[in-house]
């Protein structure tokens, strides 16, 4: 049922800036009595742990702060801070201050930690999964244990010291406590990253105004400069200390997962996950098991193109060729050019054989193939992370909505699955808004296809330029350097255009009222990847499907705004798309790897440099939360997720044009794991750690992908590649293609040869009079039989192996049933006894000793 959110209602769905009253005599979780909010007792630590660490500055040298005060003096940034820091108060969080002064600047730390009974209330609240009880450890990584049953040793398995252990988990529940394992140990129980999630649930739901007004969350404080930065703190420094004996966390992973040397070891994904959270694990899982997939597909790929190099030399028609001489006088590329000599053109005809022959059939059924097992095999592994990691009903039941939506959903209704009162937008009212942004993305969508457009362009005029040089090696290669020049100019647009679209995708997502993370990730990530896929790959596909298939004939030339429609060079269109694929693939991967290297280590630099004048007279070792402020925001992980998503879209889509694309592929991401590794481990400040049950709408993305791959490649290699005319002419005419250069041209019409008092050939299946031949049609009903009859046996493969390959290990659903007899074992016992306990004011829930609650 719907219900308006009356005026003077407050959005209790929020948080509570009170726990619910601790009745007289009752327990919440607890091992130990209390006195008061925040106070711990027994068996807690003397100095409680910093689970948040929230900054501002203030600047004494304009007499003020750096805040904007406004005229109302109830809405001022200061007004704000302290009415803030009052509710974190409120909700039961304890707050120390620590300030660093010079002369010009003040830096405020504020430093939050939660005592065991906020703890409990929202790790109960937040659904938080706990260890019931322990499993035998079991190596994730399919070609550790296939080496293991070889009996060949491992060089990539490396022992990591305090390897976390598996569990049997279940929802969290305070009355339960002494079901969990380690319920003996306050400081213990809850890991690192389990606070930070309750501290920064807490964060993003504590209002410092009017709720209406959206004036809630540490995310709009941060925003609008009230706060400089809100971090958990990194778990020490990463670099081993000489006096210290003991190795965090964040060392482990520096030693044996950040460092370049490691680029030949398994990653330690149970040290990351714990210390960073599901989300950044499974990111880094997937990118390891995709890393991993992409070493078969290098080799066969580079097998591949060493056969095209020996078949170079040995190739009849390339052979005709380049030997031909003057027998063939080939038309003018342009009105005002003049007659050329195909024998000039030998160089390109060689380096089209070594991406066009009979292996690349082969490997594009091969790739096609290893794209559907390598997402039914990931489905198998991410289910089985999911599983370990204790996610694996996040998304559908314990997921809650957004802060942000929460504040501004203009009314609630009963969730059908927790039947509690949430927030509500109308989803008619979304729909409106979801074609709105849509026609937004048209627009930028038609703004690409302007820029290819000119790129056209530019490439022919470019030719014609080039062409009449009196150079005569740069006329011979005018429409490789257009080609060439082009391919860069256009990745300059694709650069340029991808940084304006993503700003305009978050306005967009933000204003279509999505109710939950993930969905406003997904829904945020399907805009920029449409459009990223129309930015990175419109001028490969003008290429590979649409260049040369317009030009017309001579005397009946074809044109474009005035400007003859470009033609394929002699090697083919093949060649051409692989050098585009490379310019693109290649020069993105370079400049986001200098990118990614360059710009932390400057942004770190000037933090530092910044910062430098607030050391002076604190002395040689800044405090941790000095250090950490000094080091760069996080900014997730959606670019990291769109740069290989779009490369795993090079490597299927148009696999057949270049078989060399899944070894850059591999030599990138050898680099990319351990860059991304040390970013985070070195150069950001620790994220707060997310959970996530799988990669998100990236899966069904790639799924999209392998799809489209199948059919490209098999439209390439029908209409892009000589292999279907090779194969007829081999089956027709002469078995060693001899007289095969011949059979490709086609005589100019006598009209033209009479204007130009020359007879010239040009490449097409066409007669005397421009007409298309019969070899044409003949050719064009092979073509078409040939994509159906790939893409039918490929699907139809692919989904024999969907069935035989089960989405979920037999093991893994061994162990969920043995977990919810467990879980079910864990909570539901007793319940007859609590439920008396209950009905009694003066009884506590267990014999447990009481520890109360904040009222």
């Amino acid at each position: 049922m719907l219900r308006r959110r009356a005026q003077e209602e407050d959005s209790a769905v929020l948080i509570d800036m009170a726990f619910p009253k601790a009745q007289k005599g009752s327990s919440y979780g607890s091992t130990a009595h209390t006195s008061e909010a925040g106070n711990q007792q027994m068996g807690s630590p003397a100095k409680p742990l910093i689970d948040f660490v929230l900054v501002w500055e203030e600047d004494w040298k304009l007499g003020r702060h750096q805040d904007r005060v406004t005229q109302d003096k109830t809405d001022t940034p200061e007004i704000w801070r302290e009415t803030f820091l009052e509710n974190l108060r409120l909700a039961g969080l304890n707050i120390d201050q620590h300030n660093v002064q010079d002369e010009a600047t003040t830096v405020h730390y504020i430093l939050l930690s939660a005592p065991w009974s906020v703890l409990c209330y929202y790790a109960e609240d937040l659904h938080l999964k706990m260890p019931l009880q322990e499993l035998p450890y079991q190596a994730s990584n399919w070609s550790a244990s296939l080496l293991q049953w070889l009996g060949i040793p491992n060089v990539m398995l490396e022992p990591v010291p305090d390897t976390p252990p598996e569990y049997y988990s279940c929802q969290f529940k305070a009355s339960k406590l002494s079901r969990f394992l380690g319920n003996d140990n306050q400081d213990t129980f809850f890991t690192s990253t389990k606070r930070h999630q309750i501290l920064f649930e807490i964060l993003a739901k504590t209002p410092y105004g009017h709720e209406k007004k959206g004036l809630f969350g540490i995310d709009q404080l941060l925003t609008e400069g009230v706060f400089s930065a809100a971090f958990p703190l990194h778990d020490g420094p990463f670099s081993a200390v000489p006096e210290s004996t003991e190795v965090s966390q964040r060392q482990v992973l520096f030693q044996y997962w950040a460092r370049w040397g490691k680029w030949t070891k398994y990653q330690p994904l149970e040290h990351v996950r714990r210390y960073f959270g599901e989300k950044v694990a499974l990111y880094f899982a997937w990118l390891g098991f995709y890393t991993g997939w992409l070493l078969p597909a290098a080799v066969v790929g580079t097998v591949v193109f060493l056969v095209g190099c020996f078949m170079v030399f040995s190739d009849i028609p390339t052979q005709e060729l380049c030997h031909s001489s003057d027998n063939f006088d080939m038309c003018p590329l342009c009105p005002d050019c003049s007659f050329w000599l195909l024998s000039s053109a030998c160089t390109l005809a060689q380096a089209g054989r070594l991406f066009d022959h009979g292996g690349t059939v082969f490997f594009s059924l091969f790739m096609a193939l290893w794209a559907v097992l390598f997402l039914e095999y990931w489905k198998r592994q991410s289910a089985t992370l999911a599983y370990r990691w204790g996610c694996s009903d996040y998304e559908g039941i314990e997921e809650r909505p957004r802060p942000q939506f929460a504040a501004t959903a203009p009314m609630t209704a009963l969730n059908p699955v927790t039947q509690e009162e949430e927030p509500h937008f109308p989803e008619k009212l979304r729909v409106h808004r979801m074609l709105a942004s849509s026609v937004v993305l048209l627009v930028m969508v038609a703004v690409v296809v302007m820029c290819l457009v000119s790129i056209i362009l530019y490439r022919a005029i470019m030719a014609v330029l080039v062409s009449k040089s009196d150079n005569a090696l740069l006329s011979a290669w005018a429409s490789r350097i257009a080609s060439l020049t082009g391919s860069v100019v256009n990745l300059v647009f694709i650069l340029i255009l991808s940084k304006i679209y993503v700003v305009l995708a978050q306005v967009l997502t933000r204003w279509e009222m999505h109710r939950t993370q993930t969905m406003y990730e997904d829904a945020f990530t399907l805009k920029v990847f449409i459009f990223q896929f129309v930015n990175f790959y419109s001028s490969p596909v003008y290429i590979a499907f649409f260049k040369g298939r317009f030009v017309g004939y001579p005397g009946n030339y074809h044109t474009l705004f005035g400007v003859r429609n470009e033609e394929c060079a002699a090697g083919g269109c093949l060649i051409e798309l692989a050098q585009e694929l490379l310019v693109i693939m290649v020069g993105k991967q370079v400049i986001n790897n200098v990118q990614e290297v360059l710009v932390p280590k400057l942004k770190g630099c000037w933090q530092k440099l910044c910062s430098r004048r607030r050391k002076l007279g604190v002395g040689a070792h800044p405090a941790p939360w000095e250090a950490d402020y000094e080091l760069l925001p996080c900014e997730g992980l959606f670019n990291e997720y769109l740069e290989m998503v779009l490369q795993f879209g090079f490597v299927t889509i148009f696999v057949a044009a270049c078989p060399l694309a899944p070894l850059f592929a591999l030599l990138n991401n050898w680099v990319e794991i351990r860059l991304d590794a040390r970013k985070l481990v070195c150069e950001y400040r620790r994220p707060v750690a997310e959970r996530a049950q799988d990669i998100g709408i990236w899966f069904p993305i790639l799924e999209g992908l392998t799809h489209l791959a199948v059919i490209s490649n098999a439209f390439l290699l029908a209409f892009s590649s000589d292999f279907l005319p090779r194969a007829f002419y081999r089956w027709t005419r002469a078995r060693d293609l001899r007289g095969f250069l011949d059979f490709t041209l086609a005589r100019a019409p006598p009209t033209f040869t009479a204007a130009h008092n020359r007879t010239c050939w040009y490449r097409a299946f066409r007669d005397d009079d421009g007409h298309y031949s019969q070899t044409y049609w003949t050719l064009l009903a092979i073509r078409l039989a040939f994509v159906i009859v790939f893409e039918h046996v490929v699907f139809s493969v692919g989904r024999v192996l969907d069935l035989l390959v089960p989405d979920i290990p037999e093991s893994v659903e061994i162990k969920v049933k043995r977990e919810y007899y467990l879980a079910k074992q864990a909570l539901a016992e007793n319940e007859a006894l609590i439920g008396a306990s209950e009905a009694k004011d003066d009884q506590p829930l267990s014999s447990e000793p009481s520890l109360g609650l904040p009222a």
